[in-house]
């Protein structure tokens, strides 16, 4: 035992062991130890601990107060086994010897021995608890999840009628929110008189948790109306329900209310501030919070990059990562994610692979939250393979996770796959939710599943309590338009109660396009711009009908209302990724410095395809130029640069990944489908609706996008 220097009288003898210096009645001894036990001071509690066995040598134990404090000593001083073999050597023990054990388990997070105890102390002790035991033994439920004993707990209480008791009720509200029961917490909110701050936080935090925002309204009400004092934690929470509702008038009615308080502002509440400016859209606010901080943690740089994130600064949620590493501060998973998410944002293949491997060598791969955005990220660059090997890989998958694959599949056009997926979801005793079947049901209107889509909305969503909404209806249109079942698709519109949206109506307007549905498009058309009068789109793709019927009257008229309504068309933009590099063009550009030669390798190709049948479609373009101008213009497609340089700069073996901000065109379409047969290439160019996987001279759409 560590030696404990004492204060010496003249005969040298230590004050502490001086018979004259102890006092008649254990209070002081008492009291040293639990001032050893709030302070960690084991050395000191150690040394009376040792007074106490020197001074009671007539006494074969100690007395009971002694036992209690020392139970309580070792307790906190982590060394709870020192602490049970204590407990175990009293001849006689009260209710604060098992109440002083059990809190020590308690806070070794030992939640099985604390009910091993309370078991043994009510069945063969005959003991009855009180509240401390109580609040013990249900914070014990609550921090292993433990509902089931957790109730049972609460019966006990109220038949020995001490749910009034404080801090019973806050152990009992948490027990019940951190088991997902929120309607009991509620209920003993609620029930039992009296409230205060760490029972509304319970709830609170609860309530957001799962999601009932209604609730957390109601209860943040309640709160001010009581005039509550809140500290730190409610103001965590609260900004946190902001930031869900993004509700930027309410954070800053809480910002305001916090500034006038004496709260210390730790990087806990500080992250919760920028977290709430990020997902209320003030990103400069969240960045202005974040500069001003003194001290930063992880916590804290992750909060600020996911506001650039989610307000579409993709590039500087990416350029936060060498500021932070420049502090010293390594990334966690949660960081790893919002990267990975912002790579996925930019199209960044290259970026996101370095992540990857950052990932791996970090030690991050199996968590779940990274491994759902490195899917996310795979998918959404073109590389579904990739996307799948990581999916394949996870240990544990959640239903982000499993609506990640399926989605990444159908955005790819890859129904069959989506649906094995979805039917692997269904094997493995996954939920679906309502992200899932927004997913399957665009993978029947990819494979043409009419009969099978109408079983998943009709049948299998009310199977699962989920009530289809626009998005799910909108696929539905989809799936009858791809068909070439449009009648039954405006039918289908004009007869289901559901408020539609551009989307859906956009999405019969491509079908007429698609099918040469002339008349019942001029009718779409006319819908979508009461709708938006400015939507570009729609003027581009009814004047696009108008050309391949050759109806040029509607051509002019659609070119004229455009123009007076001042509505510009948005340049086409393609890019492509090599060597860590992004290469943008734009038609017709001559910007680049090897443009000569991308010029060259366009002509080449289109060359190589014409004996394959490739025409011109010179009727999509909407330019007063002669038709050999026309096929000119057409050649020089964004795309198609894009495409010739990636051709130019990569092995033969690589694949080619362009994205292009607007619609890929019919003509370009045709092109790029030959290219990739003559150039033996696998071909992915993702637009505005969709990746199309072009290989072999197919492409994955099936021509419908």
């Amino acid at each position: 035992m560590p030696t404990v220097k004492l204060l010496r009288n003249r005969a040298g003898l230590p004050f502490l062991f001086k018979p004259k210096q102890i006092p008649a009645t254990f209070e002081d001894p008492i009291k040293l130890l639990k001032n050893s036990a709030d302070t960690n001071n084991l050395r000191l509690g150690k040394a009376i601990h040792a007074h106490l066995i020197i001074s009671n040598q007539t006494s074969e134990s100690l007395d009971i107060f002694h036992t209690n404090s020392l139970i309580n000593l070792y307790s906190k001083c982590d060394r709870i086994s020192s602490a049970h073999h204590l407990f175990d050597s009293m001849p006689h023990r009260n209710v604060v010897s098992w109440s002083t054990l059990m809190a020590g388990y308690l806070h070794k997070g030992c939640a099985f021995e604390v009910l091993g105890l309370f078991k043994t102390m009510v069945s063969e002790e005959n003991l009855s608890p009180n509240e401390y035991v109580f609040a013990t033994v249900v914070s014990s439920c609550s921090d292993s999840g433990r509902v089931g004993e957790g109730k049972q707990c609460h019966g006990y209480v109220l038949k020995a009628g001490l749910q009034c008791h404080q801090y019973v009720k806050n152990a009992l509200v948490q027990m019940y929110s951190s088991c997902s029961e929120m309607e009991g917490a509620m209920r003993v909110l609620n029930t039992v008189p009296g409230y205060d701050i760490f029972s509304c936080n319970s709830v609170l935090n609860g309530l957001l948790e799962h999601g009932h925002v209604r609730e957390a309204m109601e209860i943040l009400g309640m709160m001010v109306g009581e005039c509550m004092a809140w500290d730190g934690v409610t103001y965590v929470t609260i900004f946190g329900l902001c930031a869900q509702l993004k509700d930027l008038r309410l954070g800053l009615q809480v910002h305001g209310r916090m500034l006038k308080t004496d709260i210390k502002c730790d990087v806990f509440l500080s992250s919760a501030i920028i977290d709430m400016y990020g997902k209320c859209g003030k990103v400069w606010n969240a960045v202005k919070i974040f500069d001003g901080l003194q001290t930063r943690n992880i916590v804290s740089w992750t909060a600020v990059m996911a506001a650039y994130f989610q307000n579409g600064y993709f590039e500087e949620a990416l350029g936060v990562l060498l500021k932070m590493e420049l502090e010293d501060i390594r990334p966690n998973e949660y960081t790893f994610a919002v990267l990975l998410n912002s790579c996925a944002g930019l199209s960044a293949l290259r970026h996101g692979d370095l992540l990857h491997t950052r990932v791996e060598k970090s030690g991050f791969k199996y968590h779940i939250i990274v491994g759902n955005a490195l899917i996310n990220m795979y998918s959404k660059c073109g590389n579904i393979q990739a996307a799948y090997e990581v999916f394949v890989d996870m240990t544990y998958r959640d239903s982000v996770t499993w609506n990640a694959m399926i989605s990444g599949f159908s955005h790819h056009g890859l129904g069959k796959e989506a649906l094995n997926v979805f039917h692997d979801m269904l094997a493995a005793g996954k939920c679906p939710n309502h992200i899932t079947f927004v997913g399957v049901l665009s993978a029947c209107a990819h494979m043409g599943l009419v009969q099978e889509g109408f079983y998943y909305l009709n049948q299998l969503m009310k199977q699962f309590g989920i009530e289809p909404g626009v998005e799910h209806h909108t696929c539905v249109v989809g799936l009858l338009s791809r068909s070439g079942q449009l009648d039954e698709a405006e039918r289908y519109m004009r007869t289901t109660a559901v408020k539609w949206d551009i989307v859906a109506w956009r999405t019969l307007l491509n079908a007429c396009h698609v099918h040469r549905s002339y008349g019942l498009g001029k009718r779409v058309a006319e819908v979508l711009l009461q709708m938006d009068p400015n939507d570009m789109g729609t003027y581009i793709l009814l004047s696009n009908m108008y050309a391949k019927a050759r109806r040029w009257d509607g051509v002019v008229n659609i070119r004229k209302l455009t123009r007076d309504r001042n509505i510009k068309k948005e340049p086409g933009v393609s890019w492509i990724e090599i060597r860590n590099t992004t290469h943008i063009f734009s038609s017709d550009d001559n910007t680049h410095p090897e443009s000569s030669q991308i010029h060259e390798k366009v002509r080449e190709l289109l060359t190589k395809i014409k004996p394959l049948g490739y025409v011109p479609d010179i009727a999509a373009v909407l330019h007063d130029v002669e038709d050999e101008q026309k096929e000119d213009y057409l050649s020089y497609h964004s795309e198609k640069l894009a495409i010739a340089y990636g051709l130019m700069k990569t092995p033969s073996e690589a694949h080619i990944r362009v994205i292009k901000n607007l619609r890929i065109c019919d003509d370009c379409h045709v092109a790029v489908k030959l290219i990739s047969k003559v150039t033996n290439r696998l071909i992915i160019v993702r637009d505005t609706n969709r990746f199309h996987q072009f290989q072999d001279g197919r492409c994955s759409c099936a021509d419908y996008w």
